[in-house]
C-alpha cells in the first residue's frame, strides 16, 4: 500500500464540544512508564438489518453508503486522536479491527484508503494483524480477493447457526447455504487466518442443534472460534420482547458437552468465549484484554490510550453517522481519566477474561499503581478459591471464570 493523503478534511467546530483528547503527562518524566502496545479499532456502523439481539452501534441502511466521506471523517479523527500521542514513544500498530454493523458492506476500495493513511500517519508492525468483520450475503468472490489485496489478513465473519429456523429467528440475511459458501470463499481468497462467529442458547434451541452447529463449524477448519451463548441485552428488540430461550439445564449441558466437543478438534479456550488452534489467538482481542491502548475511530468507537505515568483514559466518539459526518459537530463525544480506585476492576475486568491471566507485574506497568495496594482483595479472592496464587500470575481459577462477575465485584 502506498501512503496516501487524506481528501476533503474538516474543521471541528471548536464550539461544538471536545474536540481533542488530553493526555496528562504528555511529556515522558524521568520515571516515566513505557506504554502498553497500541492497535486501533476502526468503526463502520451500518447494516443491511438490524439484528433484534444486537446491541452495538448499528444502523440500517437502504441507500448508497457514503463511503468517500465516512473515510474522509475517519482520517481526520485519526489526525485528532494522534495528537494525544505527541510527546510519548512511538509504537507501531500491532493490529487493527474493523467492526461493526457490517463493515463487508465497504468496498475493498474504501478500506484501502483508510488503510493507506494510517500507514502513513502510524507505522505498522511487521507482523500487523488486519481483521475485518464480514456477514455471508454481503459479499462476493472478487471482493474477498480486493480485500485481501489491500492488506486484510484475518476474516471474522458472522456466521452464528448454520440453522435456517434459528438464522430467521436471529433475524440474519443469509441462510446456511451462503454461511458455507462464504467460508470457501475467503479460503479462494487465500485467507488464511478465519474467525467464525457461533452463539448457542438460541430461541427453542435442542442440545443437538447446538452440537450440530459446533460440528459443521468445527468442519470447515476455522483458525479461531468464537463461541458464546446469546444474552439479551438492554435495547434491542429481545430484551423489549424476550423469545423463548432453552432451559438452564439445556444450557449448561450444551456449554459441558461443547467444550470437550471444541478440546478433542483442536480449539484451546484462551478466553471466556474465544477458542483458537496453536498459535492463532486473536491479537487484537488480546490487546483489548491485556489491557494495551487502543485508538477508537468511527461513529461510536471507543478507545483506550495511556500516559507516560500510567493515568488511563477511555474515550468514546459521536455515536450517530449523521452527527459524525456533520462538519459542525466534534468527533469526541466524551472521555475520562479513571481515578486510582477505578483502575483495579478497569485492569482485572479484562486480563482475567484470560484462562491464563497475565502476569503480575503488567499491573503495575500498565496502571502505573503497586499490585500491593490491592493485596488484602486479592489474598481474599484467593482463600476463596476464586484466583489462584497471584505473586506471578493474575489467573482465575476454574471456579473463579464460572463465577466472574463474583470475582470482579470485590474490586469495585
Amino acid at each position: 500500500m502506498k501512503p496516501q493523503a487524506a481528501s476533503g478534511k474538516r474543521q471541528a467546530n471548536p464550539n461544538a464540544g471536545t474536540d481533542r483528547l488530553q493526555l496528562e503527562g504528555a511529556t515522558p518524566p524521568s520515571c516515566g512508564l513505557q506504554p502498553p502496545p497500541l492497535a486501533a479499532y476502526v468503526h463502520i456502523p451500518w447494516c443491511v438489518r438490524k439484528c433484534p439481539y444486537c446491541d452495538f452501534n448499528s444502523h440500517t441502511t437502504h441507500d448508497a453508503l457514503p463511503e468517500n466521506e465516512y473515510v474522509d471523517a475517519l482520517i481526520e479523527d485519526l489526525e485528532q486522536d494522534l495528537r494525544a500521542l505527541e510527546g510519548l514513544p512511538a509504537r507501531p500498530l500491532t493490529s487493527i479491527f474493523f467492526g461493526g454493523g457490517t463493515p463487508s458492506l465497504f468496498s475493498a476500495a474504501a478500506l484501502d484508503r483508510f488503510l493507506q493513511a494510517l500507514n502513513q500517519r502510524v507505522p505498522f508492525a511487521d507482523d500487523i494483524e488486519i481483521t475485518l468483520e464480514a456477514n455471508p450475503g454481503t459479499f462476493e468472490q472478487a471482493k474477498f480477493r480486493d480485500y485481501r489485496l489491500a492488506g486484510i489478513n484475518r476474516l471474522s465473519i458472522g456466521i452464528q447457526s448454520f440453522n435456517a429456523e434459528h438464522l430467521k429467528a436471529l433475524g440474519r440475511i443469509h441462510d446456511d447455504r451462503e454461511a458455507l459458501g462464504a467460508v470457501d470463499m475467503a479460503r479462494r481468497a487465500g485467507f488464511d487466518n478465519l474467525n467464525l462467529d457461533l452463539m448457542h442458547g438460541l430461541p427453542n434451541q435442542e442440545h443437538a442443534q447446538a452440537m450440530a452447529d459446533l460440528d459443521q463449524a468445527m468442519a470447515l477448519a476455522p483458525e479461531h472460534l468464537s463461541w458464546y451463548q446469546l444474552t439479551l441485552e438492554p435495547n434491542t428488540v429481545f430484551y423489549s420482547r424476550p423469545p423463548t430461550l432453552p432451559e438452564e439445564d439445556i444450557l449448561w449441558s450444551i456449554q459441558e458437552a461443547g467444550l470437550q466437543r471444541l478440546a478433542a478438534g483442536g480449539y484451546a479456550q484462551y478466553e471466556i468465549s474465544a477458542y483458537a488452534r496453536n498459535g492463532r489467538r486473536a491479537r487484537h482481542n488480546l490487546n483489548y484484554w491485556q489491557y494495551g491502548d487502543f485508538l477508537g475511530l468511527g461513529a461510536g468507537a471507543h478507545g483506550k490510550l495511556t500516559d507516560a505515568n500510567g493515568k488511563v483514559q477511555r474515550y468514546w466518539k459521536t455515536r450517530l453517522p449523521k452527527d459524525y459526518l456533520n462538519p459542525d459537530k466534534a468527533y469526541l463525544a466524551g472521555s475520562k481519566t479513571l481515578d486510582a480506585d477505578e483502575l483495579p476492576f478497569d485492569f482485572l475486568m479484562n486480563a482475567l477474561r484470560l484462562v491464563d491471566g497475565v502476569p503480575s507485574a503488567w499491573y503495575a506497568e500498565r496502571t502505573g499503581q503497586s499490585l500491593e495496594q490491592i493485596a488484602d482483595t486479592l489474598n481474599q479472592a484467593e482463600a476463596k478459591g476464586l484466583l489462584e496464587p497471584w505473586h506471578q500470575q493474575l489467573r482465575p481459577t476454574e471456579r473463579g471464570r464460572l463465577f466472574l462477575n463474583d470475582l470482579l465485584e470485590m474490586f469495585l
